[in-house]
């Protein structure tokens, strides 16, 4: 995958001043061992201005240390260990602030999608991805984040994972795993494609803390049936086959396409529970098949 951001010049040249500083270290101890010590000096791009800050404070220590030819190895990359701690602690304490700030202008995006039913009635609504995208990039790219995904497959489902980077080098990621998403008579590549686009929309939004909402006045679309969901019995009966099949519960609500499993229409029940008993009997032949060629 390609660098989502650019890492800052500052934490760059920390880098590269380790490896020369290291590399010089130990080329002098070995010049010693062999009995041709020589004075090494310190290349002319690691000169280190007085430290004013940790990072900073322990490459001037480790540059000092380079240039002493019975310089222990072991103690000089404990100490460009110490360094790699303190610029990721660095880097997390950037990305929270950044998105603490970033938070308050993140939108409330406007919900455009529709799920209908066979008789054309929108059952419930969605924020679109290219919606979300439209609405965040330019705050991120403000705020120094940059958000990119990545795509795979684990037992058939599609898996999206969203990556939330920021410009000082720390980044959090979060994933979803969907089944391909045949619905409306989808062929093979549009169910992949629908799929993750869900999985964009929803890690996104897991990421960045985004709601959504109707556009009309109450929330609501127009026109949308009021639909029976599933009764008490029907929802604990869900929950157990949820966890014999080993199922995200976030997985199973996007593909019925409802913000919870109480949520699901009462007309969909027996439907969830087929493709659930389907998920069980699949992973229970896997693993006899793997347990036979163990």
């Amino acid at each position: 995958m390609e660098p989502l951001i650019e890492i800052p010049g500052n934490e760059q040249h920390i880098g590269e001043l380790s490896n020369s500083v290291l590399a010089a270290a130990k080329r002098n101890m070995e010049a010693h061992r062999m009995g041709n010590a020589v004075e090494i000096q310190a290349p002319s791009q690691t000169a280190v201005a007085p430290a004013v800050n940790d990072s900073a404070a322990v490459i001037h220590m480790i540059e000092r240390a380079a240039l002493d030819p019975n310089v222990d190895i072991d103690k000089m990359e404990r100490l460009l260990q110490m360094q790699e701690r303190i610029m990721a602690r660095n880097a997390k304490a950037a990305f929270d602030a950044a998105f603490a700030d970033m938070q308050k202008e993140l939108p409330v995006i406007n919900e455009r999608g529709g799920i209908k039913d066979r008789n054309g009635n929108v059952q419930s609504k969605y924020a679109l991805w290219e919606d979300i995208n439209e609405a965040i990039k330019p705050i991120l790219a403000r705020h120094g984040f940059g958000i990119s995904f990545r795509t795979g497959k684990r037992d058939g489902h599609i898996v999206v994972t969203g990556v939330l980077a920021h410009r000082e080098g720390h980044r959090e990621e979060t994933e979803m795993e969907l089944p391909a998403d045949t619905s409306g008579s989808k062929n093979a590549v549009q169910a992949v494609g629908s799929s993750t686009s869900y999985g964009k929309r929803y890690t996104a939004g897991a990421l960045l803390n985004l709601t959504s909402r109707g556009e009309d006045d109450d929330g609501h679309a127009a026109g949308v049936a009021n639909v029976q969901v599933i009764n008490e019995e029907q929802f604990l009966a869900l929950n157990q086959l949820i966890e014999e099949a080993d199922l995200d519960k976030v997985a199973f609500c996007e593909h019925w396409r409802i913000d919870s499993v109480k949520e699901l229409p009462a007309g969909k029940f027996n439907d969830a529970v087929a493709s659930l008993r389907r998920r069980i009997a699949y992973r229970a032949q896997q693993s006899a098949v793997r347990s036979a060629n163990a």
